[in-house]
């Protein structure tokens, strides 16, 4: 695993702006796996001002996202598929019928896993961005998820929901459910790059890079991998010497 601590979050954003960027001018048709939540907002800020300056061009490259609630439409401000749209893809060129993420309100929630792990080996990722929540987990795959899953339905933690009640007007209004790609998915992936910020994350970065492989911490599976480059801030890092 590749480690780069930075400074502060400014510094982690360009650093992963410019690993991404890499993958793309390398590939100009890369598989770019995506990831929500506030962490990588900075990261797609940077991506979008660069396309806006005349820079990196997305038009041929293809998206697939992590996660998605289950029960929230595409429209609704809450759902990753608006998320995505409103701070990354429509702001630059990438064609949206080349970007992807499961169907949270798909009638049958266990086809639409199956339809989108077969969708993963058609498009298979040159680089998974991936965030870290407190207690170790990568997308919605909390403690306890066997690493060899695949897409599949979670019901949510009450730590999770907590967590992501600040995007919601109420913490009822959070969904109790998710549709996540699993440890497999993610390991498939040719490079993972996974970001952490702030002092609530140090426990669960020193797992993932000093700890047992356990699937009670799921980011540790990521010691396995063969291209993985962690960006930390400092407060994040504390724990492993940054």
């Amino acid at each position: 695993m590749k480690i780069i601590i930075a400074k502060d979050y400014e510094e982690l954003s360009e650093k992963a702006f410019e690993i991404m960027r890499a993958v793309v001018k390398e590939k100009p048709d890369a598989v770019l796996g995506l990831a929500t939540g506030g962490t990588p907002v900075g990261l797609y800020k940077k991506m979008v001002a660069d396309y806006l300056a005349g820079g990196t061009s997305y038009r041929r490259v293809r998206t697939v996202n992590l996660d998605e609630y289950v029960g929230l439409t595409p429209d609704n401000d809450q759902s990753y598929r608006y998320f995505m749209r409103d701070n990354l893809l429509d702001h630059i060129d990438v064609d949206l019928a080349n970007t992807h993420i499961e169907n949270g309100v798909a009638p049958d929630l266990t086809a639409e896993c199956a339809r989108y792990n077969a969708l993963l080996r058609e498009l298979p990722r040159d680089i998974q961005l991936l965030g870290i929540g407190a207690n170790g987990h990568i997308a919605f795959n909390e403690p306890g998820t066997p690493f060899n899953s695949e897409t599949h339905v979670v019901d949510l933690t009450e730590n999770t929901i907590a967590m992501n009640a600040r995007f919601f007007a109420d913490e009822k209004d959070v969904p109790r459910r998710a549709l996540t790609m699993g440890p497999k998915n993610i390991m498939d992936a040719k490079k993972v790059l996974i970001l952490a910020c702030g002092a609530n994350k140090a426990e669960a970065v020193f797992g993932l890079v000093n700890g047992a492989v356990t699937e009670q911490l799921p980011a540790s599976i990521l010691q396995k991998h063969a291209d993985c480059v962690l960006i930390a801030d400092r407060e994040a890092a504390a724990l492993i010497g940054g």
